[in-house]
């Protein structure tokens, strides 16, 4: 599901597109979005109605005309997520609704404080939806060529919403891609997962904190949450670690990585169980190292940023009473930009190691190449970018 409401926390990146759509376009558009309404089974009187009243959004244009990218390192992303401010209202929100999230908690198997975590990062506790009129800005999305199939399918999906009677189409507002309600859900999540909790008769994840939960929670439960296990947890590696074995891609039950020296962040034994894990470095092999479970694959359905379903599990661990982190900040860090980013892509593909297309965005290939490029030039193979190794890359490009 697309995440809208983290924008304003990010630097958006212009990027150059097509001519913008005339008002005689969007008419056009518009009409053969009803034909194609009409051809799925949606009512004529709820396509009339519909799209009737569309206006043609250009705000939500140039929004989609951006790129979204994170040009925070790790420690930045994470101190805004989960603040003490957050901590604090998620722990107070938890107490509030405790009788409700434990009656969800019993029949979905997904812990409250997961629940209210993503709650807080989604919404801000329900502070702010999105004040933008969904079918506007699905069916100006729909009309732009960029994402035209992906949103015209939402486009349709918002109208079931409509004539299965669970919100009025005056009352539909949300993100500007079209997310909705206290946890952001897109429509076609919304008809797939989204459940009549406080019985009703219509689904309200805008009013109804029952249906937002049982929503949230039966979503979750879809994509194989396992209510047995945490999301993960820090960890101590040693010294002398190959740091090639972290990633999301290698997995190891926990025995091995207690094998290679893992431990738990406070020092102790990791738990004995039979499940796997992953390890992972957001930061590089001198930052915090946390060894995640199949719920964090679960949380990365939710957003696939790997920094973000950490945080959702670490503002989880926190509103539950952890603890946190054992590894602290380093006192100056600096992320990449964007440009230096594409250089670093440049300087890869050049030396032999395919980054992929450079776009200034440190994707799973990006890191993948940094790896191997680590490992030939015996580095530590962390597989992350960062300015010490961009110094590197530019000093075997000149040699």
């Amino acid at each position: 599901m697309f995440r809208p409401a983290l924008l304003p926390m990010l630097l958006l990146v212009t990027i150059p597109w097509a001519h913008a759509l005339s008002d005689d376009e969007f008419a056009v558009c518009v009409d053969a979005l009803g034909d194609k309404a009409r051809a799925a089974g949606i009512d004529n009187n709820v396509i009339r109605e519909a799209t009737t009243g569309l206006n043609l959004q250009e705000r939500v244009l140039e929004l989609d005309r951006r790129q979204p990218e994170f040009l925070q390192t790790f420690w930045q992303y994470l101190d805004i997520r989960v603040s003490a401010n957050r901590i604090r209202n998620g722990r107070a929100m938890l107490d509030k609704h405790r009788s409700l999230l434990n009656r969800v908690h019993r029949e979905f198997g997904v812990p409250p404080a997961y629940l209210v975590a993503l709650w807080g990062l989604e919404t801000n506790f329900g502070s702010y939806f999105g004040n933008m009129p969904v079918l506007d800005s699905l069916a100006t999305l729909a009309c732009d060529p960029r994402r035209s199939e992906f949103f015209t399918s939402e486009f349709i999906e918002a109208l079931k919403i409509v004539q299965g009677g669970h919100i009025k189409l005056t009352a539909m507002e949300g993100s500007w891609a079209g997310a909705m309600g206290h946890t952001q859900f897109m429509p076609s999540t919304f008809n797939a997962y989204a459940v009549d909790y406080d019985g009703n008769g219509r689904i309200d994840l805008w009013n109804s904190l029952a249906d937002a939960f049982a929503s949230s929670a039966h979503y979750l439960r879809s994509m194989g949450w396992n209510s047995g296990q945490r999301w993960g947890r820090e960890v101590r590696v040693p010294d002398d670690f190959g740091w090639e074995l972290a990633g999301l891609e290698t997995r190891k039950h926990l025995r091995e990585w207690a094998e290679l020296g893992i431990r738990r962040a406070d020092g102790g034994e990791l738990p004995i169980a039979d499940m796997e894990a992953s390890l992972l470095l957001p930061a590089g092999y001198r930052g915090p190292a946390f060894l995640v479970y199949d719920n964090f694959r679960v949380i990365m359905r939710w957003n696939t940023s790997i920094s973000y379903a950490i945080a959702v599990g670490h503002l989880a661990d926190r509103i539950a009473g952890r603890g946190e982190l054992q590894a602290q900040p380093p006192t100056q860090e600096v992320a990449l930009s964007r440009e230096q980013v594409k250089e670093m892509q440049r300087l890869l593909n050049e030396l032999g190691y395919d980054s992929g297309k450079p776009d200034g965005i440190a994707g799973r290939m990006t890191r993948r190449a940094v790896r191997h490029y680590q490992m030939a030039a015996g580095l530590p193979a962390d597989g992350h970018p960062d300015p010490a190794l961009l110094g590197n890359l530019r000093s075997r490009a000149r040699d």
